[in-house]
């Protein structure tokens, strides 16, 4: 199957700006969704969704008047493909906050076939129970293995399966951008 990029082709789906407008867009929608504000968490799942809770929680703190509580959930000991991973490397979960009878919103950067927001699930659920939980992803581009759908999205993009997204956030080091290229053959 030939692959749709060449593979030194990148292409940028989103720059710094647009970036800042989908998050501010998907702040603006779970302000919208949740009129009781001091029930909202924001967990970031890690690594990709972490940056993005943060600043979520930064611009709904704006739009509420009050800070928006936000976490960091490590779901790798909860994936159903651990044996497959070979070696796991676990990161750390910090949620400061009380997770029962609360309102969590789960932040992701891209959303793929959806076994990570099914290991995250699992392990907010060990945290306690909440409300209800909402997903948040900056990217969601298809091709679904789960009966997952975010509640609210950043871009939606079509892509084939040889293609990757790749994120990149000033907090990592790097520009704010969202590209799409074509995956390396060992990946």
């Amino acid at each position: 199957m030939p692959t749709t990029l060449a593979m030194a082709d990148k292409k940028l789906l989103l720059d710094a700006d647009a970036i800042q407008r989908s998050l501010t867009r998907i702040a603006h929608e779970i302000a919208e969704a949740n009129a009781d504000t001091k029930s909202v968490g924001l967990i970031g799942i890690q690594r990709g969704g972490v940056h993005l809770a943060r600043r979520l929680a930064k611009l709904l703190g704006g739009i509420w008047g009050h800070d928006a509580p936000a976490g960091v959930l490590d779901v790798s000991m909860h994936r159903d493909d651990i044996g497959q991973r070979g070696i796991v490397s676990v990161q750390s979960t910090e949620v400061p906050f009380d997770v029962e009878g609360k309102t969590i919103v789960l932040v992701d950067d891209v959303l793929f076939n959806g076994r990570t927001v099914r290991a995250a699930l699992d392990a907010v659920h060990h945290l306690g129970r909440p409300q209800r939980i909402q997903l948040a992803v900056l990217v969601d581009r298809g091709h679904r293995e789960l009966p997952v759908k975010p509640d609210f999205v950043g871009k939606n993009v079509p892509t084939a399966l040889d293609e990757r997204i790749q994120v990149s956030l000033s907090e990592t080091g790097g520009d704010d951008s969202v590209t799409l290229r074509a995956a390396n053959p060992n990946e």
